[in-house]
């Protein structure tokens, strides 16, 4: 099978004739710009600037000698920008960034992004590898009139201005790219609900506003609903017959439980997800859903959403282990992650660890398991470029074998 048979099959719980294999096929199983780098040089390829895929998380855009030396099953479709540049970032990598990602660094070694207004956005710390979020434009909102200030937000929401690809562009692009390479091609379109919620209003009055104030939240998720339904319906005009599989995320869990209540989720962001993921499930495209940490409890309301996939399988998170998942779960969805444990073993001195983690997590899955094997999320910036081909390796010596 190709790359592109073997994810599809998978993601729609066929048979394949082995488990899919991926690094950097979505934005939450990406590499690290730092490792990334490292990554290339241990591979003999050429030393150049790298692209970045994310510009909160610092992960790489995969590059085609790249992946094919690795050996990878899928490939992401970035949104992309009319202008580029290259971004000297103060933590030594040589990044290609959007021309209107407007990054400033500071003396002490931090950088900030600004908005268009000159706000701030988004601050990454001195000794920081990541960007963490600042400044919620909605903090100050208080009533939900004010909400009517703020179309233009809403509409350009998890779509940048920074990526200001055309759409017909982006069209163009896809197709020649759907047409020249044989692996899946992913579409990470995000529309979030309750994370777009939290970065609107900051993360603890969002959450009050789940609990109080009731009307504010289903007014912002309102706004946020109607702005991607309309999105959904050009992007499916520019990119179906040239994408495989639409990621989603929105994060539901943390280590320990879910970040809100099951039956909160169900009452508040359930019925806007719902007839989202249907809109796309409509024209015959599968959808994964990225959702980190405990979400054992909400797995059923993914699956009767409609999602086809979770990433990425959290397995040091309370309940996530895959056995359990496999067996309550494996005939309704499929497992894309969760192959190694990024907390424990892929950052291990000895790559025997990480070897030995592999072949439990496969051993847990199990052959019932509709599965996509990759670690738990993005291979993180400390993590030694030895492991992360001693991952790649185990896992083709067990499939294979």
């Amino acid at each position: 099978m190709t790359g592109r048979e073997r994810i599809v099959a998978a993601i729609n719980r066929k048979p394949v004739d082995r488990i899919p294999f991926d690094i950097g096929g979505t934005d939450c199983s990406a590499v690290h710009v730092i490792p990334y780098k490292k990554l290339r040089k241990e591979l003999g390829l050429p030393e150049t600037p790298v692209k970045c895929g994310c510009l909160v998380q610092l992960i790489a855009e995969n590059d085609d000698d790249f992946m094919d030396l690795m050996k990878v099953d899928a490939e992401l479709l970035s949104f992309g920008s009319v202008k580029q540049k290259i971004w000297k970032s103060p933590f030594g990598v040589d990044l290609i960034v959007p021309e209107k990602f407007n990054v400033v660094d500071l003396p002490d070694g931090s950088s900030i992004v600004k908005r268009k207004d000159g706000s701030v956005s988004y601050r990454r710390a001195a000794s920081s590898a990541y960007f963490d979020p600042a400044e919620p434009t909605l903090a100050h909102v208080s009533t939900v009139s004010e909400l009517n200030a703020y179309d233009e937000l809403f509409e350009r929401w998890d779509y940048s201005t920074v990526y200001d690809e055309p759409l017909e562009e982006l069209k163009v692009r896809a197709k020649k790219r759907y047409n020249e390479v044989s692996r899946a091609v992913v579409a990470p379109w995000r529309l979030h609900y309750l994370q777009a919620g939290q970065l609107l209003r900051g993360y603890e009055q969002f959450f009050v506003d789940l609990m109080i104030d009731k009307e504010m939240a289903h007014s912002i998720f309102e706004r946020l609903h109607q702005a991607y339904l309309k999105r959904i319906d050009e992007f499916l005009a520019a990119c179906k017959g040239s994408i495989d599989v639409v990621f989603l995320t929105d994060d539901l869990g943390t280590q320990q439980s879910g970040l809100i209540s099951p039956e909160l989720y169900k009452e508040m962001i359930f019925p806007y997800a719902s007839e989202m993921i249907g809109k796309i499930k409509s024209a015959g495209i599968p959808v994964c859903m990225h959702s980190c940490g405990a979400v054992y409890d909400f797995i059923p309301y993914l699956i009767e959403m409609g999602v086809d996939a979770l990433n990425p399988v959290q397995v040091t998170a309370t309940k996530m282990n895959p056995a359990e998942l496999t067996k309550q779960y494996g005939k309704d969805i499929a497992f894309w992650g969760g192959g190694c444990d990024t907390q424990y073993s892929l950052n291990s001195s000895d790559t025997e660890v990480v070897r030995a983690d592999v072949r439990r997590r496969l051993k847990e899955f199990g052959p019932d398991a509709s599965l996509i094997f990759t670690q738990v999320h993005n291979i993180q910036y400390d993590i030694p470029v030895a492991n992360i081909l001693a991952m790649r390796d185990e896992f083709f010596k067990q499939v294979n074998s």
